[in-house]
């Protein structure tokens, strides 16, 4: 070697801990313990292996926001995904995507234009996407 010391962890060495989860009602536990002062943050978060910052967020948000901070905020994201990895729909799996599909439509055709301008507006899109700027 030239003398220096890796970075990061070893190949094949797992990280102390996994990524955890914490339910809702865990959060709302720790933090209504920490707000009434039956324990301190740091006696807490000690006893349950959670990171006092951790919970120290945690209280930030509920003092904040109430119960409401801790809802996800994530957008539902692409609805097709459900019914694209599947080979066979169910009737029911079917009536709901074609349902899917009509709605947007409905929405496409609201706004004033089609499923071809649409997909042309896509293709442009990609098509920027992917090319290389070149620089002089």
């Amino acid at each position: 070697m030239d003398g220096r010391t890796p970075i990061g962890r070893p190949k094949g060495v797992k990280a102390k801990r996994p990524y955890r989860m914490w339910s809702l009602e865990t959060k709302l536990e720790y933090v209504k313990i920490v707000l009434s002062g039956e324990m301190s943050l740091t006696e807490l978060a000690r006893m349950n292996d959670v990171s006092d910052g951790l919970l120290g967020s945690w209280v930030k948000k509920y003092r904040e926001g109430g119960e409401a901070a801790f809802q996800t905020k994530r957008s539902p994201g692409n609805p097709f995904v459900k019914y694209q990895f599947k080979k066979e729909l169910t009737p029911l799996e079917k009536l709901e995507y074609e349902n899917l599909q009509l709605r947007i439509e409905n929405m496409r055709l609201k706004k004033g234009y089609t499923n071809e301008e649409a997909m042309a507006a896509k293709q442009k899109r990609l098509s920027k996407r992917n090319t290389k700027s070149s620089k002089p």
